[in-house]
């Protein structure tokens, strides 16, 4: 009996250990809810031993510094956390992953700079964000695409320069939003977020006059609903060949020559992937100078890259050779999006039977009347099928430039020269 009792005893000791308040904190239960309340007790760290059924946490005005990871995870019932007031400047991954049934989050009137985005897409039962009053520079677009359960949204008094398109698409039951008071650049990145705030949604956006911009200087202090429409339109590339080379000086030899054409408002950036057999090649464009020479600072190891990246679009391999043989790629990207045109270029050197191999795939073509045709010394293919471009080089009495066709997606074929008589041959497939 004596020992039942002393069982029994031991049962009810563990259940109130289980069931313990932290010791700064003041702990309660009201309408059914575990309410814990550690506000206004100068804590610097999140204190252990919360009891597991706990439902509503407070922490606000404390002087916590950041929230580490698993900051949370003996509490996964909770709905309702306050973080409010603190110095928080970092939101480590997976601090707030275990929260999947919080309904409320506050944590504004912060420092934070760095918060665990993806944290987020764990949390789809919330309903209410506050995240105004901290050091935020940048929301990723795909931040809120498991929130769709959430219905107030507060960003306001920030660092936000830009907004993604279609950051706040999945948010479907969202009924307010705060987003005044940040340093918005009012350039082509920011003329959907006019549309959709003015015309589109009807989500309530209070203080519509404070979201003002930044920059450029000229539009500083203008609300976003004054703004006039921008000349916007998103990247075009087409890679073609493209004879000038601004007066660079041509190494002696064969020299393959690449023109990317690019349109965009703003003027997109330029960047090239190439893939050969020797690895991979990263350029953003230009790496050289008018004179073919590797610009200051550029990582270049020769002061004649190997593939020579030009301001005016251009791209020249000099003493082009099995080694270079690979696929060619020209990315532009601006504020509204980015486009690719690539090639692939193979090399056949006579005697090896590539020339009389695309020869007579060439000829063979044309007698069924498919392939391409030729007028005034140009090649052209004649349908999205033919995917074999021959391309001559020569040298003759100085150097000489390739020149290259392409056909890239849902674009007409480009025109193809010919140039002296041939002393190697390359085939070009495009896609």
């Amino acid at each position: 009996m004596q020992e039942l009792q002393l069982l029994c005893w031991a049962v009810l000791l563990g259940l109130g250990l289980g069931q313990a308040c932290p010791g700064p904190c003041d702990c309660g239960e009201k309408y059914g809810f575990q309410i814990i309340d550690c506000s206004y007790r100068d804590l610097e760290a999140v204190p252990p031993g919360f009891p597991a059924n706990v439902t509503t946490l407070s922490l606000s005005a404390n002087r916590l510094p950041h929230l580490p990871e698993g900051a949370f995870r003996e509490v996964p019932q909770l709905q309702s956390l306050w973080l409010a007031h603190n110095e928080i400047r970092k939101v480590a991954a997976g601090a707030l992953a275990s929260l999947g049934r919080l309904k409320n989050l506050d944590l504004s009137h912060n420092l934070i700079s760095d918060f665990a985005w993806d944290d987020l897409h764990n949390l789809s039962a919330l309903h209410f964000l506050k995240m105004d009053s901290n050091e935020l520079t940048f929301i990723p677009r795909d931040a809120f695409r498991s929130l769709q359960a959430l219905r107030s949204l507060q960003l306001n008094h920030n660092r936000l320069h830009m907004l993604a398109e279609g950051t706040f698409a999945p948010l479907t039951l969202l009924s307010h939003l705060q987003i005044n008071d940040n340093p918005f650049d009012c350039t082509c990145s920011i003329m959907w977020f006019k549309t959709w705030a003015l015309t589109t949604t009807t989500v309530s956006i209070p203080e519509q006059d404070k979201i003002t911009c930044t920059s450029p200087h000229v539009l500083k202090g203008t609300p976003l609903t004054r703004l006039l429409p921008l000349p916007c339109s998103a990247p075009l590339v087409q890679l073609t060949y493209q004879p000038s080379q601004d007066g660079a000086e041509l190494q002696p030899g064969f020299v393959l020559a690449l023109h990317c054409d690019v349109e965009g408002q703003p003027a997109p950036q330029l960047h090239w992937h190439i893939q050969t057999p020797g690895g991979t090649a990263e350029i953003a464009s230009p790496n050289v100078g008018a004179d073919g020479r590797a610009l200051p600072g550029s990582p270049a190891a020769s002061s004649r890259p190997r593939f020579q990246a030009f301001a005016n679009g251009s791209l020249l391999v000099p003493d082009f050779g099995k080694l270079q043989e690979g696929t060619y790629s020209c990315l532009a990207t601006n504020e509204l999006g980015s486009a690719e045109s690539s090639v692939n270029v193979a090399l056949a050197t006579p005697g090896q039977g590539g020339e009389d191999a695309l020869g007579r795939r060439f000829h063979g073509n044309v007698a069924e009347g498919t392939g391409c045709y030729t007028v005034d010394n140009e090649v052209q293919p004649l349908g999205p099928e033919d995917d074999v471009l021959i391309i001559y080089l020569s040298r003759t009495r100085g150097p000489e430039v390739a020149a290259v066709g392409h056909r890239a997606s849902g674009q007409q074929p480009l025109r193809l020269l010919l140039l002296g008589q041939s002393l190697l041959l390359l085939f070009l497939t495009s896609f």
